[in-house]
């Protein structure tokens, strides 16, 4: 069993910070790859529906539908980030975020 830091719990799938600071620092930048991923499969999708629509304006706009909220997803995720850094470091000091 790996010994774990005095702020960590000691899991089967490793050690995992015990307050809720450490443990979205420690996941954050995990899910925000995810949305990433997510978001580039849409967006490939999407094109792949407009470029085998043959003209049909239905599926123009289910692929353009698809791009956009992909890229929306995206953004949110992305802004939500520097949202948390600019309010909880930059203005309001918040102690243990970096």
């Amino acid at each position: 069993m790996v010994a774990c830091s005095l702020n960590e719990i000691a899991t089967d799938f490793g050690c995992f910070p015990n307050d809720p600071v450490g443990f979205v620092q420690k996941f954050y930048g995990i899910g925000l790859g995810f949305v990433a991923g997510i978001a580039l499969l849409a967006l490939i999708y999407g094109g792949y529906i407009i470029m085998t629509s043959r003209g049909d304006p239905k599926r123009v706009n289910d692929g353009k539908s698809w791009i956009f909220y992909a890229i929306a997803g995206l953004l949110l995720a992305i802004f939500g980030y520097v949202f948390i850094q600019t309010v909880l470091v930059d203005i309001l000091h918040v102690p243990g975020f970096k």
